[in-house]
Formats: structure tokens, sequence, C-alpha cells
């Protein structure tokens, strides 16, 4: 097969011959830049033994690049119009499987299952800025067996989310994230490199999932996140009297004080450990 899926000329050539248009409301930015699709299948360290699954082929430039890496491919994606471009781009590709879906829909632990030798697997992922959060919240959120996540995102998330306490993009976003993941931040992408060009620069993200997480009550752990940080100038007594937990002061101020937390703090300068010492008290207490 002539290798030529990430050259903007084939892009144009293959866009024109089906007549296809970009989907604003699908955030489709194809990418068409050979050394950042081979730059993110090396930060995944995609190998022979690995199963992968890819949310967003597009046109299939980063599926065929993860495809002569790895073991098996399934591709999910949600633009039916895509299908029968995919079927001629990657028809020469036994280890490579195209599922039609919403990513936030279909049965990821099914496909793991059935489709990826039962996990751990990888996935990567060009996410349209619009659903970057919510399809990484089922990511990680799911308890599915997935290894690692490479994922582009806007530059502004990924700095959000790898940015530590004290910083003023640190957030629940932060906080979220880091509960389950360690995130780092492996390349820098800019807008030049997509068909069409978003507004903003992007960022590829290595997402290395916990083996263990925290031992903590997950619903009170993000109830005390979202209060903290729903008002963030405040100090964290003020913010947590405030919030979800319905609370009087008196209490919270019982609670830092048995967590070993000055009540002046800010939810900015507290760390995944701080609202894991909070969640955990809070159920123990007489309050």
């Amino acid at each position: 097969m002539d290798r030529r899926l990430y050259s903007p000329r084939y892009v144009r050539e293959i866009l024109d011959r089906y007549g296809f248009r970009f989907s604003r409301g699908l955030g489709q930015n194809f990418l068409v830049d050979g050394n950042i699709v081979k730059g993110i299948c090396r930060a995944g360290e995609i190998t022979k033994e690995d199963y992968v699954l890819e949310i967003g082929p597009g046109l299939g430039t980063m599926t065929e690049e993860i495809g002569l890496n790895a073991k098996k491919v399934v591709a999910v994606e949600l633009d039916e119009r895509l299908l029968p471009i995919l079927d001629e781009t990657l028809g020469g590709y036994d280890n490579i499987e195209i599922v039609h879906g919403d990513i936030l829909k279909v049965n990821i632990e099914g496909i793991i299952e059935e489709k990826l030798g039962g996990g751990p697997i990888k996935v990567i992922a060009n996410l349209p800025y619009y659903a970057t959060t919510p399809i990484i919240a089922r990511l990680i959120e799911e308890d599915l067996s997935i290894d690692t996540i490479i994922v582009m995102v806007q530059e502004e998330v990924a700095d959000r989310i790898v940015a530590d306490p004290g910083n003023r993009r640190y957030g629940s976003l932060s906080v979220f994230v880091n509960f389950y993941a360690y995130p780092e931040i492996v390349m820098d992408v800019p807008r030049t490199v997509f068909m069409p060009q978003p507004n903003v620069d992007s960022a590829v993200m290595k997402l290395k999932l916990k083996q263990e997480l925290p031992k903590v009550n997950r619903e009170i752990f993000f109830k005390v996140v979202r209060s903290a940080f729903g008002k963030r100038r405040k100090t964290i007594l003020n913010s947590l009297s405030s919030g979800e937990l319905n609370l009087k002061k008196k209490d919270i101020r019982k609670v830092l004080e048995a967590a070993d937390i000055p009540p002046n703090k800010r939810a900015e300068d507290l760390k995944v450990e701080h609202f894991a010492k909070i969640s955990k008290i809070l159920p123990l207490l007489d309050i």
C-alpha cells in the first residue's frame, strides 16, 4: 500500500473524491503531519504485543501507523460518512477493525473482551475539543482494563490537567485526572498540522492509569473537590461550608483540624492527598 495517509495532498484527494465536508459539530480536524503521527505512536510505546483502542480515526492516518506497530487495533468512528473512506484507506490491514459508534455510548468493556484480547489495552485518541472531558472521564472512571491513554487535547486543557497545587491553572480537573492517573504532556502540537486548522494549539498527553486508587468513598471525595473549587477564591473553610456538603462552618472547621489542614488555605493549595484526608474523616466525625 502506498503510505501517504498523512500527506496533505493525499488527504485533499480523498476528500474531493468522496465529496467529504468537515463537520464543525463533530469537531473534525484531521492530522496531516507524519512526524506528529509517528511521535504519538512512540509516546504510546506501541509494540507487536499491544492491543489498541483508537477513538476517532478520521481518514485512518493514525490508525495506519498504530496498525503497523500493534498486534490489533479497534477504531471507533462516529461519523458514518467516513466508513467507506476507511474501507479504502485501511482495507489492506488485517489487524485493524473499524467500529461505527459513539465512544460515549458503545460497550467499551465488551470491545476489550471480544476484540482486544481482554486487556489491558492502550488507548489513542485525537479528541474533539467539545467532548474531551466526558470521554477522558469515561475512560478513567469505569474501571476498564486500560493501561495507558495517549490523547490529543486542547493545549489549555493539557496545562490544566498537569498543573500542580499553587498554580492558577490547578483546579477540579487537575484533581480529577490525578486521582486516577499519572498525567504528563509528551508533545506540543501546533494548529498548522491539522486540516482544517483549529483556532488553538494542541498537546499530546500520556495518562498512565494507577494500579491502586486512593482508598476513599469516591462520591464523597468528588463532592469535596467540587465544593472546594466551586468558590476557589474563598478559603477552604468557607468554600466547603457553602458547597455540596451541607455542613455548618463549625463542623467543617472540625474536619479540617482533624485532617491537619489550615482553614485559611484555598482549594488550589491542596493536593489529592489532602482531599482524600477530608473525605475519609467526614463520615467518621460526629457532626
